[in-house]
């Protein structure tokens, strides 16, 4: 596994940074970046959210540093989940200076993030 996918307690994060997040604080100090932040709430037991991860992976590469990708593990980041209200997973939800600017449940295409994130995460 490449070390850019290497799981955490907060999840995964597409960056060449990691990151452990256990707080409403530091979850919210990561969403305030003014780059687009797309957040990916998913559960180890769910199936259509095992399919995420190389969808991600492929925006990453097709979008570089023009955005941050994680991975949130709603079972272990109850706080954060029940604070955005997930309540499905995989639930994706795009900020940009800690506001919300997209939200969808469901699998997604690489090609229709690469566009969400360019149209709104601008």
């Amino acid at each position: 596994m490449a070390p850019f996918l290497e799981p955490f307690s907060f999840g995964t994060v597409f960056d060449a940074s990691y990151l452990n997040v256990f707080s409403m604080d530091s979850f919210n100090d990561v969403i305030k970046s003014d780059k687009p932040v797309l957040v990916d709430f998913f559960a180890t037991w769910c199936g259509p959210c095992k399919m995420m991860t190389p969808i991600l992976h492929d925006v990453k590469t097709a979008m570089g540093d023009k955005v941050t990708i994680i991975k949130v593990d709603v079972d272990k980041n109850t706080e954060v989940a029940s604070h955005y209200q997930v309540q499905g997973v995989p639930t994706l939800i795009l900020f940009r200076n800690g506001e919300v600017k997209w939200r969808q449940s469901g699998v997604m295409q690489s090609k229709q993030l690469q566009e969400i994130i360019s149209r709104l995460g601008s």
